[in-house]
């Protein structure tokens, strides 16, 4: 976890369904341990800050959810206000061309400029100044779209920077990519599970992450980690066909140990597959009581 101190910026991503804003959660509360100012910030996603930090609701306003941590889940459509607010720096100018029914029809119909709107919104928390002139925070977490969304979300600055002619766009999304590049102050983290397909698109994602986008990754979070059972002679005694009484009490007890085996098999295979990437790997236990607390969330946030 040294190396992420210093960061200012982390993307969590990985397949839906893998744990990516618990574990952003943790890490939220990890950094806040080490005196860190934190903000998780969510891309329009149904939002469970408030579930893990047992907060009210957090919308497309920056809201404390614990001490030195900080949430908002960005909205598309105010993200994009607010940096034509930025732009414009008057709200008559402002509501003369972001509230123009045209304009707004051209911003729904132009790919990824939606998406550079919350990718843009979190980059530049990474610039904001405290009245002090401190920066407001000292890192943020962006808790991304699952695999796919994650990555058409940070192409989007590399093709405004390849196409886009000189400007205050083409300015914002040079800055924020050389960020995104710079292994100092930036990085992926990849949140998978330990099974077959959770396993697959990781790969398929650092293939896409270290090769077409040339960006650091950082970690891969190995989530949910089962403590294993059964040595690998009793795993496969565990899946032989076994004739047994189904009304023997023993048979739901054998049956329940086939299962587990099948699950132990599978994580051991997976981690087999991750070893063989060259990412520091982090493994995190499943909380057979859920993660849906402050506990379990301090739990993880030990772990790491």
């Amino acid at each position: 976890m040294n190396s992420l101190l210093d960061r200012r910026f982390l993307f969590v991503t990985g397949k839906g369904g893998v744990g990516k804003t618990t574990v952003t959660a943790a890490l939220a509360l990890k950094l806040a341990s080490q005196g860190k100012r934190v903000l998780c910030a969510a891309c329009n996603a149904k939002e469970r800050f408030s579930t893990l930090f047992h907060v009210a609701p957090v919308g497309s306003e920056v809201v404390p959810l614990a001490p030195n941590i900080w949430g908002v889940n960005m909205e598309p459509s105010v993200a994009m206000a607010e940096y034509g607010m930025m732009i414009l720096k008057s709200r008559t100018l402002y509501h003369a061309v972001f509230e123009n029914r045209y304009v707004r029809s051209f911003f729904r119909a132009t790919p990824g400029l939606y998406e550079w709107a919350m990718l843009g919104k979190a980059w530049w928390h990474t610039t904001e100044q405290a009245p002090d002139g401190s920066n407001r925070f000292d890192i943020v977490l962006l808790d991304a779209p699952a695999t796919g969304h994650g990555l058409d979300m940070l192409r989007v600055p590399k093709v405004i920077v390849d196409i886009v002619p000189p400007g205050i766009l083409r300015r914002d999304a040079d800055r924020a990519w050389a960020m995104f590049q710079d292994s100092k102050q930036s990085g992926v983290v990849v949140v998978t599970l330990p099974e077959d397909m959770p396993v697959n698109e990781t790969i398929e994602l650092l293939g896409s992450l270290e090769g077409e986008l040339k960006l650091p990754v950082e970690r891969i979070i190995v989530n949910s980690m089962l403590p294993p059972l059964f040595s690998q002679e009793e795993r496969n005694e565990l899946i032989k066909p076994l004739d047994l009484d189904h009304g023997d009490p023993g048979h739901a007890a054998v049956a329940a140990g086939a299962r587990r085996s099948h699950r132990e098999r599978v994580q051991a295979q997976s981690l087999a597959r991750l070893g063989d990437l060259r990412v520091p790997r982090i493994y995190l236990p499943h909380l057979f009581e859920g993660a849906e607390s402050l506990d379990a969330l301090r739990e993880l946030s030990r772990r790491l």
